[in-house]
Protein backbone atom coordinates (compact mmCIF):
# COMPACT_ATOMS: atom_id res chain seq x y z
CA UNK A 1 0.00 0.00 0.00
CA UNK A 2 1.16 3.53 -0.80
CA UNK A 3 0.34 6.88 0.72
CA UNK A 4 -2.63 8.35 -1.15
CA UNK A 5 -1.00 11.79 -1.40
CA UNK A 6 2.72 11.30 -1.99
CA UNK A 7 2.92 7.66 -3.13
CA UNK A 8 5.37 6.70 -0.38
CA UNK A 9 5.38 3.10 0.84
CA UNK A 10 5.88 4.34 4.41
CA UNK A 11 2.17 4.18 5.25
CA UNK A 12 1.54 4.51 8.98
CA UNK A 13 -2.13 5.50 9.16
CA UNK A 14 -5.35 4.07 7.75
CA UNK A 15 -8.34 6.39 8.11
CA UNK A 16 -11.35 4.17 7.42
CA UNK A 17 -13.71 7.17 7.60
CA UNK A 18 -12.16 8.52 4.40
CA UNK A 19 -10.66 5.26 3.06
CA UNK A 20 -7.25 6.94 3.20
CA UNK A 21 -3.82 5.44 3.80
CA UNK A 22 -1.23 8.06 4.65
CA UNK A 23 2.40 8.40 5.60
CA UNK A 24 3.27 10.26 8.79
CA UNK A 25 3.96 13.63 7.15
CA UNK A 26 0.82 13.62 5.06
CA UNK A 27 -1.31 12.55 8.02
CA UNK A 28 -0.05 15.52 10.07
CA UNK A 29 -0.79 17.81 7.12
CA UNK A 30 -4.23 16.22 6.69
CA UNK A 31 -5.22 16.95 10.32
CA UNK A 32 -4.09 20.57 10.02
CA UNK A 33 -6.13 20.93 6.85
CA UNK A 34 -9.23 19.59 8.63
CA UNK A 35 -8.79 22.26 11.30
CA UNK A 36 -8.22 25.00 8.71
CA UNK A 37 -11.33 23.81 6.85
CA UNK A 38 -13.47 24.16 10.00
CA UNK A 39 -12.04 27.63 10.74
CA UNK A 40 -12.85 28.82 7.22
CA UNK A 41 -16.23 27.08 6.84
CA UNK A 42 -17.67 28.42 10.09
CA UNK A 43 -15.61 31.64 10.21
CA UNK A 44 -14.43 30.77 13.69
CA UNK A 45 -11.89 33.59 13.91
CA UNK A 46 -10.02 36.04 11.74
CA UNK A 47 -6.43 37.06 11.17
CA UNK A 48 -5.18 39.29 13.98
CA UNK A 49 -7.61 38.01 16.60
CA UNK A 50 -6.14 36.54 19.78
CA UNK A 51 -7.21 32.93 20.35
CA UNK A 52 -7.12 31.27 23.78
CA UNK A 53 -7.26 27.46 23.88
CA UNK A 54 -8.70 25.98 27.07
CA UNK A 55 -6.25 23.17 27.89
CA UNK A 56 -6.73 20.29 30.28
CA UNK A 57 -3.51 18.37 29.64
CA UNK A 58 -5.24 15.87 27.35
CA UNK A 59 -4.47 15.07 23.72
CA UNK A 60 -7.32 17.05 22.18
CA UNK A 61 -6.66 20.44 23.77
CA UNK A 62 -2.86 20.23 23.59
CA UNK A 63 -3.05 18.94 20.02
CA UNK A 64 -5.32 21.86 19.08
CA UNK A 65 -3.00 24.41 20.71
CA UNK A 66 -0.03 22.96 18.80
CA UNK A 67 -1.94 22.90 15.48
CA UNK A 68 -3.14 26.50 15.73
CA UNK A 69 0.36 27.65 16.67
CA UNK A 70 1.85 25.75 13.71
CA UNK A 71 -0.76 27.28 11.39
CA UNK A 72 0.42 30.73 12.42
CA UNK A 73 -2.51 31.92 14.52
CA UNK A 74 -2.00 34.27 17.48
CA UNK A 75 -2.69 31.64 20.12
CA UNK A 76 -2.02 30.90 23.79
CA UNK A 77 -3.40 28.44 26.34
CA UNK A 78 -5.39 28.68 29.56
CA UNK A 79 -5.40 26.01 32.29
CA UNK A 80 -7.57 26.03 35.41
CA UNK A 81 -6.04 23.86 38.15
CA UNK A 82 -9.12 22.28 39.76
CA UNK A 83 -7.26 20.92 42.77
CA UNK A 84 -8.05 17.25 42.12
CA UNK A 85 -5.49 15.35 44.15
CA UNK A 86 -2.95 13.65 41.90
CA UNK A 87 -4.70 14.37 38.60
CA UNK A 88 -4.40 18.17 38.63
CA UNK A 89 -0.71 18.11 39.59
CA UNK A 90 0.08 15.70 36.74
CA UNK A 91 -1.86 17.79 34.22
CA UNK A 92 -0.11 20.97 35.36
CA UNK A 93 3.35 19.41 34.96
CA UNK A 94 2.49 18.12 31.48
CA UNK A 95 1.15 21.53 30.40
CA UNK A 96 4.17 23.39 31.78
CA UNK A 97 6.46 20.97 29.92
CA UNK A 98 4.48 21.46 26.70
CA UNK A 99 4.60 25.26 27.03
CA UNK A 100 8.36 25.28 27.59
CA UNK A 101 9.17 22.78 24.83
CA UNK A 102 7.10 24.42 22.08
CA UNK A 103 7.46 28.03 23.31
CA UNK A 104 3.68 28.49 23.46
CA UNK A 105 2.46 30.58 26.41
CA UNK A 106 -0.08 29.01 28.76
CA UNK A 107 -1.72 31.00 31.55
CA UNK A 108 -2.32 28.87 34.67
CA UNK A 109 -4.81 29.71 37.41
CA UNK A 110 -5.63 27.76 40.57
CA UNK A 111 -9.30 27.31 41.47
CA UNK A 112 -8.31 27.55 45.13
CA UNK A 113 -6.73 30.96 44.52
CA UNK A 114 -9.57 32.45 42.45
CA UNK A 115 -12.58 30.71 44.05
CA UNK A 116 -11.41 29.53 47.45
CA UNK A 117 -11.96 25.76 47.29
CA UNK A 118 -10.81 22.81 45.10
CA UNK A 119 -13.53 21.05 43.10
CA UNK A 120 -13.64 17.85 45.24
CA UNK A 121 -14.28 19.99 48.34
CA UNK A 122 -16.96 21.98 46.53
CA UNK A 123 -18.75 18.77 45.50
CA UNK A 124 -18.48 17.29 49.00
CA UNK A 125 -19.79 20.34 50.83
CA UNK A 126 -22.62 21.07 48.39
CA UNK A 127 -23.46 17.35 47.98
CA UNK A 128 -23.71 17.65 44.22
CA UNK A 129 -22.03 15.77 41.33
CA UNK A 130 -18.56 17.15 40.63
CA UNK A 131 -19.08 17.27 36.82
CA UNK A 132 -21.90 19.81 36.82
CA UNK A 133 -20.13 22.05 39.34
CA UNK A 134 -16.86 21.74 37.44
CA UNK A 135 -18.52 22.73 34.16
CA UNK A 136 -20.06 25.84 35.70
CA UNK A 137 -16.78 26.95 37.27
CA UNK A 138 -14.65 26.25 34.20
CA UNK A 139 -17.02 28.15 31.89
CA UNK A 140 -16.98 31.11 34.28
CA UNK A 141 -13.21 31.40 34.69
CA UNK A 142 -12.37 30.52 31.07
CA UNK A 143 -14.80 33.17 29.87
CA UNK A 144 -13.43 35.74 32.31
CA UNK A 145 -9.90 35.19 31.03
CA UNK A 146 -10.91 35.13 27.35
CA UNK A 147 -13.06 38.28 27.27
CA UNK A 148 -12.06 40.36 24.25
CA UNK A 149 -10.45 37.28 22.69
CA UNK A 150 -11.72 34.04 21.11
CA UNK A 151 -12.06 30.98 23.37
CA UNK A 152 -11.31 27.67 21.60
CA UNK A 153 -12.02 24.28 23.13
CA UNK A 154 -10.79 20.82 22.19
CA UNK A 155 -14.21 19.29 21.47
CA UNK A 156 -13.77 16.73 18.70
CA UNK A 157 -16.09 15.23 16.08
CA UNK A 158 -17.37 12.54 18.43
CA UNK A 159 -17.95 15.07 21.24
CA UNK A 160 -20.12 17.14 18.90
CA UNK A 161 -21.88 14.11 17.42
CA UNK A 162 -22.54 12.75 20.92
CA UNK A 163 -24.13 16.04 21.97
CA UNK A 164 -26.19 16.12 18.78
CA UNK A 165 -27.41 12.55 19.30
CA UNK A 166 -28.41 13.28 22.90
CA UNK A 167 -30.32 16.41 21.87
CA UNK A 168 -32.09 14.57 19.03
CA UNK A 169 -33.07 11.60 21.19
CA UNK A 170 -34.51 13.94 23.82
CA UNK A 171 -35.80 16.49 21.23
CA UNK A 172 -34.16 19.42 22.95
CA UNK A 173 -35.15 21.85 20.23
CA UNK A 174 -33.67 24.91 21.91
CA UNK A 175 -30.29 23.19 22.18
CA UNK A 176 -30.48 21.97 18.56
CA UNK A 177 -31.19 25.50 17.37
CA UNK A 178 -27.97 26.70 18.99
CA UNK A 179 -25.68 23.74 18.30
CA UNK A 180 -22.80 24.98 16.19
CA UNK A 181 -18.98 25.02 16.18
CA UNK A 182 -19.26 28.75 16.92
CA UNK A 183 -21.15 30.67 19.58
CA UNK A 184 -20.85 34.36 18.81
CA UNK A 185 -19.67 36.83 21.41
CA UNK A 186 -22.27 38.74 23.40
CA UNK A 187 -22.03 41.40 26.07
CA UNK A 188 -20.01 39.75 28.84
CA UNK A 189 -19.33 36.55 26.88
CA UNK A 190 -16.34 35.68 24.71
CA UNK A 191 -16.86 33.99 21.34
CA UNK A 192 -16.53 30.20 21.78
CA UNK A 193 -15.30 27.98 18.94
CA UNK A 194 -14.54 24.30 18.29
CA UNK A 195 -11.88 23.96 15.56
CA UNK A 196 -11.57 20.15 16.00
CA UNK A 197 -15.17 19.52 14.96
CA UNK A 198 -14.01 17.49 11.91
CA UNK A 199 -11.17 15.68 13.71
CA UNK A 200 -11.57 12.51 15.81
CA UNK A 201 -9.94 11.67 19.14
CA UNK A 202 -8.00 8.87 17.48
CA UNK A 203 -6.60 11.40 15.04
CA UNK A 204 -5.57 13.84 17.79
CA UNK A 205 -3.87 10.97 19.62
CA UNK A 206 -1.90 10.03 16.50
CA UNK A 207 -1.09 13.67 15.81
CA UNK A 208 0.34 14.07 19.32
CA UNK A 209 2.33 10.84 18.96
CA UNK A 210 3.84 11.87 15.62
CA UNK A 211 4.65 15.37 16.91
CA UNK A 212 6.17 14.11 20.16
CA UNK A 213 3.56 15.79 22.36
CA UNK A 214 3.23 14.31 25.85
CA UNK A 215 -0.29 14.40 27.28
CA UNK A 216 -2.36 13.04 30.16
CA UNK A 217 -3.93 9.75 29.09
CA UNK A 218 -6.10 9.01 32.14
CA UNK A 219 -9.64 10.45 32.18
CA UNK A 220 -10.69 12.73 35.01
CA UNK A 221 -11.23 10.55 38.12
CA UNK A 222 -14.42 12.50 38.91
CA UNK A 223 -16.07 11.91 35.52
CA UNK A 224 -17.26 8.34 36.14
CA UNK A 225 -20.88 7.87 35.08
CA UNK A 226 -20.96 10.88 32.73
CA UNK A 227 -23.73 10.34 30.15
CA UNK A 228 -21.57 11.78 27.37
CA UNK A 229 -19.37 8.67 27.58
CA UNK A 230 -22.40 6.45 26.90
CA UNK A 231 -23.35 8.28 23.69
CA UNK A 232 -19.75 8.36 22.46
CA UNK A 233 -19.34 4.64 23.10
CA UNK A 234 -22.35 3.83 20.94
CA UNK A 235 -21.23 6.23 18.22
CA UNK A 236 -17.81 4.56 18.14
CA UNK A 237 -19.50 1.15 17.71
CA UNK A 238 -21.64 2.54 14.88
CA UNK A 239 -18.58 4.04 13.17
CA UNK A 240 -16.73 0.74 13.47
CA UNK A 241 -19.55 -1.05 11.60
CA UNK A 242 -20.18 1.74 9.08
CA UNK A 243 -17.13 3.99 8.58
CA UNK A 244 -18.02 7.57 7.67
CA UNK A 245 -21.43 7.52 9.37
CA UNK A 246 -20.54 10.04 12.07
CA UNK A 247 -19.09 12.74 9.85
CA UNK A 248 -22.11 12.41 7.52
CA UNK A 249 -24.42 12.70 10.54
CA UNK A 250 -22.69 15.86 11.75
CA UNK A 251 -22.21 17.52 8.36
CA UNK A 252 -25.79 16.65 7.41
CA UNK A 253 -27.08 18.43 10.49
CA UNK A 254 -24.97 21.55 9.89
CA UNK A 255 -26.29 21.69 6.33
CA UNK A 256 -29.92 20.97 7.25
CA UNK A 257 -30.11 23.41 10.17
CA UNK A 258 -29.89 26.30 7.69
CA UNK A 259 -33.19 25.13 6.20
CA UNK A 260 -34.95 24.30 9.49
CA UNK A 261 -37.20 26.90 11.07
CA UNK A 262 -36.85 26.48 14.79
CA UNK A 263 -39.58 27.92 17.03
CA UNK A 264 -38.78 31.32 18.46
CA UNK A 265 -37.15 30.86 21.82
CA UNK A 266 -38.22 33.21 24.55
CA UNK A 267 -34.87 34.13 26.01
CA UNK A 268 -34.64 35.49 29.51
CA UNK A 269 -32.99 38.85 29.75
CA UNK A 270 -29.47 38.97 31.14
CA UNK A 271 -28.35 41.37 33.80
CA UNK A 272 -24.96 41.76 35.47
CA UNK A 273 -24.35 39.87 38.71
CA UNK A 274 -24.34 42.46 41.51
CA UNK A 275 -21.25 40.85 42.99
CA UNK A 276 -18.93 40.15 40.01
CA UNK A 277 -20.68 41.62 36.94
CA UNK A 278 -21.02 38.26 35.09
CA UNK A 279 -24.18 38.18 32.91
CA UNK A 280 -26.92 36.11 34.55
CA UNK A 281 -30.61 35.38 34.08
CA UNK A 282 -31.03 33.88 37.56
CA UNK A 283 -31.71 36.85 39.79
CA UNK A 284 -29.12 39.29 41.03
CA UNK A 285 -26.36 36.72 41.64
CA UNK A 286 -24.72 34.48 39.03
CA UNK A 287 -24.40 30.72 39.56
CA UNK A 288 -20.78 30.97 40.71
CA UNK A 289 -21.46 33.70 43.27
CA UNK A 290 -24.48 31.76 44.57
CA UNK A 291 -22.27 28.68 44.84
CA UNK A 292 -19.66 30.66 46.76
CA UNK A 293 -22.29 32.06 49.14
CA UNK A 294 -23.57 28.55 49.91
CA UNK A 295 -20.04 27.31 50.57
CA UNK A 296 -19.32 30.18 52.93
CA UNK A 297 -22.46 29.42 54.90
CA UNK A 298 -22.16 25.62 54.84
CA UNK A 299 -20.37 23.61 57.57
CA UNK A 300 -16.83 22.50 56.75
Amino acid sequence: MRCRFCGSKDVEVHLRMYNLRLCRADFVSFVKKRVSYAIEKFRLFREGEEVVVAVSGGKDSLGLLHILHDLGWNVSGYFLDLGIEGASDVAKRVIEGFSKRFAIPVHIESLVDVFGWPIPEVARRLRRPACSLCGTLKRYYMNRFALGKVLATGHTMFDEAGTLLANVLQWKVSYLSRQSPKLSEEEGFARKVKPLVFVTERETAMYCFFQGIDYVESPCPLSKGATSRVFKRHLLALEEDMPGTIIRFLKGFYSARKQITFPEEERQGLSPCRNCGYPTSAGDLCAVCRMKAKLESSPA
